[in-house]
């Protein structure tokens, strides 16, 4: 029986529709997933939205059911929660997060989806790929009991960072952001809040995630001698400059990256992907990580939303979809 479903497709650079798609048979191994929710990463999408792909990292930035090619037209994004309709005895019925683009029904192998707890509400559960990044950031950037930090950039990466330090004991945290709106987010999730100008000095490690120029200068001012800066931000195709003159050298300051798409080394040894996304969804049963969801559409409302969420019209850290009613 021919199957279709519904998906979001970028035609063009800042031009997206919905189609009709036709599904692959389902083999022995495979999954039939029903979408209850996907998620749009503000940062990374909206990037892909308005084709701001550099060439040189296409390969690099393909997510892993992606069809099409940069800069368009290209189906994209990695958040998704659904139902398994069809599928192994162990997976049927269940609720699962999945590495898909936004579509209202998917046949993927059955070790693409991970299960969500029980104690995870399926709406939360789009935050899964996003604090599976900060978990990472965390294992590269090895924070101590009392390390005084600092989280420049409040959004839905710096926000997930943030609440997963709030938990470290004795650390002296605060979530920076030149938006005040954010103090409400930063107080939800444990952490002190600061504009960029009030922002507390002698930190022992910053983890910068703006994706500003200004925001990377000053996560550096911020450092104490030996400091360390943890980079997320992903610049795109801009390039940006970084004072390296004055006191970088003679107070020995470090700059690092930390990118999700590889398994920190600092992990434990055997650590998989499959292990980090697990861990993940078991700390998404904290509810005060429902204020990075901060607002929602439908699916069929999506080509209208996306450009509003690319400009700033719409502010949002997380942005869902619901496919009730979708078929």
């Amino acid at each position: 029986m021919n199957r279709t479903a519904r998906a979001f497709w970028l035609r063009a650079p800042g031009v997206g529709e919905i189609r009709d798609v036709a599904l692959p048979e389902r083999g022995a191994g495979d999954v039939l997933v029903r979408a209850l929710y996907s998620g749009v990463s503000r940062g990374t999408e909206t990037l892909v939205f308005r084709g701001g792909v550099p060439h040189s990292q296409y390969a690099a930035m393909r997510a892993p059911f992606q069809e099409g090619d940069f800069p368009a037209p290209v189906k994209y994004g990695y958040l998704s929660v659904g139902v398994v309709e069809e599928g192994p005895d162990a997976l049927a019925g269940r609720t699962v997060f999945c590495l898909y683009p936004h579509q209202s029904r998917y046949v993927v192998p059955a070790s693409a989806v991970t299960v969500v707890p029980e104690t995870v509400p399926a709406r939360r559960a789009v935050l899964a790929g996003t604090v599976e990044t900060a978990v990472n950031a965390l294992w590269d950037a090895s924070p101590l009991v009392g390390d005084r930090i600092a989280v420049v950039g409040g959004g839905m990466v710096g926000c997930s960072v943030a609440a997963l330090l709030a938990r470290f004991p004795g650390v002296r945290l605060q979530l920076v952001d030149a938006d005040p709106a954010r103090a409400e987010v930063a107080a939800a999730l444990g952490a002190a809040f600061a504009r960029p100008e009030d922002a507390l000095g002698g930190c022992d490690l910053v983890v910068h995630a703006s994706a500003t120029e200004q925001g990377l200068a000053r996560s550096l001012d911020l450092l104490a001698p030996e400091g360390t800066v943890v980079e997320l931000s992903w610049y795109g195709d801009r390039r940006v400059t970084l004072p390296l003159g004055e006191s970088f050298h003679s107070r020995r300051l470090t700059v690092r990256s930390s990118q999700v798409g590889t398994v920190s080394p600092a992990a434990r040894p055997g650590r998989t992907y499959a292990d980090r996304l697990a861990l993940a969804l078991d700390l998404l049963a904290d509810p005060a990580l429902d204020a990075l969801i901060t607002g929602e559409s439908a699916f069929e409302d999506l080509p209208a939303v996306l450009p509003k969420l690319a400009s700033g019209e719409v502010a949002a850290l997380c942005h869902r979809v619901s496919y009730t009613g979708t078929p």
